[in-house]
């Protein structure tokens, strides 16, 4: 039986994930295929536009599954709300997807000047 980190690392640099979550009115479950990030026994997962439907689906819901690859997580989802946690799953993201650095940059710069960020990041706390 692997841990959940020997699980984790497994999938950790896979492009994409599927997170299913639920509708916050119907609770009919949806899928999202979205980017994540591993990070010891934490996965981050962010977003360009809290507006969307699945941000606020996992905000009134929080049980959601992922799924990468073969594996398959169950867990509860929780936005960042302090800044430096934020600009850490955010760092870890450019990390990873290098090439969404630039836009990194002018989001952190277009929220300094208070016209933004529209986007979040979110945790998820896996089940072992």
């Amino acid at each position: 039986m692997s841990t959940l980190s020997e699980r984790l690392a497994r999938v950790a640099r896979r492009h994409t994930l599927r997170l299913t979550h639920h509708g916050r009115k119907s609770g009919k479950a949806y899928d999202v295929t979205i980017w994540f990030v591993v990070d010891g026994e934490t996965v981050w997962v962010e977003t360009a536009d809290q507006r969307r439907q699945w941000t606020r689906n996992v905000k009134a819901r929080p049980d959601v599954t992922i799924t990468a690859g073969e594996e398959r997580f169950t867990g509860r989802i929780e936005p960042v709300t302090d800044a430096a946690t934020l600009a850490h799953a955010i760092d870890l993201l450019g990390d990873k997807y290098w090439f969404v650095k630039p836009v990194i940059w002018i989001d952190r710069r277009l929220g300094r000047a208070g016209l933004g960020p529209y986007g979040g990041a979110f945790r998820l706390t896996l089940a072992g």
